[in-house]
């Protein structure tokens, strides 16, 4: 422990707490990730007296350019070092009421700043005053239940709960991204608290939701979360996948552990967040276009035009970006059958020069959707699979390498076709650029500037167009 603090950062901290006889404890994710051998840059300093005040004494001393900011009403202070955030905040008791997770603060002693804490794991401290310095404070067995892997509450889970709700997502999102077990009793407190989520706020819960997305097996957050009844309170879209229904013997997969193993799969692949949420939607509207065919069974016919029509509404409403963001969702989702579909058959020039279009720089993206679509428990059949797409990704590169389509562009404006023809119907514009996009993407004519404009000009004598001088 005595090394984690030899750095001159700690040292000065220590030195101030000295000087101005301020008692101070490093505490929380620190003292957590120095224990499991996970580096940090967030340090939580908790101290006996003013955290503005000591910070700002701390601030003057630190080497280097530091970025100090108050926030007066609640006692803190945050610095911002070249290689650390230092949170300083003065010890408090809080108190909570029914309608609001913020709680009444005021000063407290070392035991109310312990008693509030979230998590056992997180209620461990470190001590940076001369008596004990390095010596370790923990109250609630925490360092136990590090090596036990368990995530439990320092005090009553239904209060720890109850008073901050959104708790019960952190909870959820250590339990993830750690590899850890929720204990029986804060399990239970989770599943009794789960409707207190209202009254935390949609952006919170997108953060917390966004942190267990980019854990490298999200799919366990989401089923503690589903257990729980929290996801089907948050994000029933999401759960409406759950469940099988069988007719004349011929049932349907469960839509919502596939995607969940979809979501694992593509997090082997990928840690881009928004190609995560990909997969979390890849399926979403296959309970509304869910029918069954006594001849096939179940089909989810345009699903995936219907899915990407659904993703602007659920970026809505969980308050995330309506920008490039939701665009490329929208089109991952579109498209995410698209390779699927080219690998069972003759890959074509064609069929492949509208992908490489569709899905512009993004169609590596999508190929990587469609690997982690690949669920089958059949080992050979998902062999198959991916050996059969690993062709479709072959293809795209002699195609985008050959005909260069990376970045494609219409080789014909509706410029161009002003400029050949006087249209008074400004539709028939549309429909020549089409006709020659068509043509180049079938391969009739090249992708060149000259052969696109020589075709222009003929195909538009053929529709009746009057030419210009």
């Amino acid at each position: 422990m005595h090394q984690a603090l030899q750095t001159e950062e700690f040292e000065i901290i220590a030195g101030v707490a000295a000087q101005t006889g301020i008692q101070a404890w490093v505490v929380g994710g620190f003292v957590r990730n120095l224990m499991l051998g996970i580096p940090t840059k967030d340090i939580d300093i908790v101290v006996l007296g003013s955290g503005v005040e000591f910070a700002e004494t701390i601030a003057k001393k630190l080497p280097g350019e530091t970025h100090v900011s108050y926030f007066k009403n609640f006692g803190t202070a945050q610095i911002k070092t070249r290689d650390y955030i230092i949170e300083i905040i003065g010890a408090r008791k809080e108190s909570y009421d029914r309608q609001s997770r913020k709680p009444a603060v005021e000063d407290g002693s070392l035991a109310d700043d312990q008693n509030r804490r979230d998590f056992t794991i997180n209620s461990m401290y470190l001590s940076l005053n001369q008596s004990d310095f390095g010596e370790l404070m923990d109250p609630f067995n925490g360092v136990q239940d590090l090596q036990d892997k368990i995530i439990r509450t320092p005090l009553d889970p239904d209060v720890t709960f109850s008073d901050d709700p959104l708790r019960m997502l952190r909870a959820v999102r250590f339990a993830t991204r750690l590899g850890f077990t929720i204990h029986p009793e804060t399990m239970e407190a989770l599943s009794k608290n789960a409707e207190r989520i209202y009254i935390v706020s949609q952006e919170r819960i997108t953060d917390e939701l966004n942190g267990i997305i980019m854990c490298k097996q999200p799919g366990k957050g989401f089923e503690i979360l589903f257990d729980t009844g929290i996801l089907q309170l948050i994000f029933s879209e999401f759960t409406a996948l759950y469940g099988v229904e069988t007719k004349m013997g011929k049932s349907h997969k469960d839509n919502f552990y596939h995607t969940l193993k979809v979501l694992d799969n593509l997090c082997e692949l990928s840690d881009n967040l928004w190609l995560r949420w990909s997969a979390i939607l890849h399926d979403i509207a296959k309970p509304a276009t869910k029918r069954f065919d006594p001849e096939v069974g179940w089909t989810f016919h345009g699903h995936e035009d219907r899915g990407a029509r659904m993703v602007k509404g659920i970026f809505r409403k969980m308050r995330l970006p309506l920008d490039d963001k939701m665009r490329y969702v929208e089109k991952m989702v579109a498209l995410h059958l698209r390779p699927i579909v080219l690998s069972k058959e003759i890959v074509t020039d064609s069929a492949v020069r509208r992908l490489i279009v569709d899905a512009g720089e993004d169609v590596y993206d999508l190929l990587n959707l469609c690997k982690a679509d690949i669920t089958s428990k059949n080992e050979i059949k998902v062999a198959r699979h991916l050996a059969n797409l690993e062709k479709v990704a072959e293809k795209i590169k002699d195609v985008t390498e050959r005909d260069a389509m990376r970045n494609w562009q219409p080789m014909v404006t509706g410029n161009h076709i002003l400029e050949m023809f006087d249209i008074r119907d400004p539709k028939l514009i549309g429909v020549l650029k089409n006709t020659v996009r068509d043509a180049i993407l079938d391969g009739e004519i090249p992708n060149e500037e000259e052969a696109a404009l020589t075709f222009t000009r003929q195909k538009g004598l053929e529709m009746g167009l009057q030419a210009r001088n």
